[in-house]
């Protein structure tokens, strides 16, 4: 008779979540977490702007939050709370032009900017003969940058004031230089009052190094070698020689510490910043006081106009909330039927 050997079974080990921090280490406050949604319909390519501003956001943002119809600004503000998130980034569309709110949860201010422009990361990519996505390049978030917000105006300070807080603190003698691989510009220009959003990657090149030496040194990888006469042909090859390919001297620093396996700290290197997308050309329409509501702050068009503004946007938030409170009636009807 056959015998039937008793296969062990592997135990199952839940993978330990790993709990992301909730203060502040430099400045002590709670940590930036924001949710990234929208009020209304939106179009396909604004869905989609709407997860590359969820990447930006990362790694303290929902980038998987669900969205229903019926869900209105109390619900996403109920569940802010017990999560720690601390700002909403709102999209809307209406027949002219999109929009996007900034708003400090739970008090506000809420800062109205109309889209003029916008790209979407895909189409930067495209845009580019070698597009760059590292693995962990949306582990750590980016740091900011702003320009030409010292005008001295009550608005652009609160709107730097703002941006400033969206993203988490750093401190330059404790941050690590690896951790830090994006960057979020943001450049206003006081002649056209626009203000223009960029998300580039940073990578750091060490400069007299050849780009086949650099891959060689970072992948590990055996290069072909059946063409060349000698392995010294591999180095000084015309194209490849080991000439620096940045002439700009102020793009050059030397770092305190090695990072990775090409760039060293006795070695000068090179910073060069990669556009990753996506895209966009504000323009701050509003400043209210509360969260979507409230006085108004600050208006492009004058006291009249701004007013009509809000109240056609109250309008249409209520008109959303009624149509998301009729659609969970229908629904508690439909249950007590069956």
């Amino acid at each position: 008779m056959a015998r039937f050997r008793n296969k062990k079974k592997t135990p199952f080990v839940r993978p330990i979540a790993r709990k992301q921090p909730t203060v502040d280490h430099v400045t002590g406050k709670k940590l930036s977490k924001s949710f990234v949604f929208s009020r209304g319909k939106l179009p396909g390519v604004l869905r989609q702007l709407q997860m590359d501003l969820r990447k930006v956001m990362l790694p303290y943002t929902a980038l998987k939050l669900k969205e229903k119809k019926r869900n209105n600004l109390k619900d996403f503000l109920n569940v802010a709370g017990p999560m720690g998130i601390t700002h909403f980034l709102i999209l809307s569309k209406t027949a002219t032009a999109p929009y996007l709110r900034v708003a400090n949860t739970p008090q506000g201010p809420t800062l109205t900017f109309k889209i003029q422009d916008y790209s979407l990361a895909v189409d930067v990519a495209r845009s580019q003969v070698r597009p760059r996505s590292p693995k962990d390049l949306f582990q750590n978030p980016p740091l900011i940058v702003l320009s030409g917000f010292g005008t001295g105006e009550e608005h652009l300070k609160l709107t730097t004031i703002t941006f400033q807080n969206i993203f988490p603190a750093i401190d330059i003698e404790k941050v690590k230089l690896a951790s830090c691989q994006r960057i979020v510009l943001l450049n206003y220009n006081k002649d056209t009052k626009l203000i223009d959003f960029r998300h580039y990657s940073i990578r750091l090149q060490p400069i007299g190094v050849s780009r086949r030496i650099r891959k060689f040194v970072q992948n590990h990888e055996v290069p072909d070698l059946k063409n060349l006469q000698d392995v010294s042909d591999f180095l000084t090859k015309a194209g490849y020689g080991s000439e620096s390919e940045v002439d700009d001297e102020a793009a050059t620093v030397s770092i305190p510490t090695d990072i990775g396996r090409v760039n060293r700290a006795s070695n000068k290197s090179a910073i060069k910043l990669q556009e990753i997308g996506p895209r966009m050309t504000l323009h701050l329409i509003k400043i209210e006081e509360g969260l979507c509501a409230g006085p108004v702050i600050f208006s492009e068009f004058g006291s009249g106009v701004s007013n009509t503004d809000q109240k056609t946007e109250e309008e249409q938030l209520e008109e959303e909330d009624d149509d998301g409170e009729g659609e969970e009636g229908d629904e508690e009807e439909e249950d007590e039927e069956e």
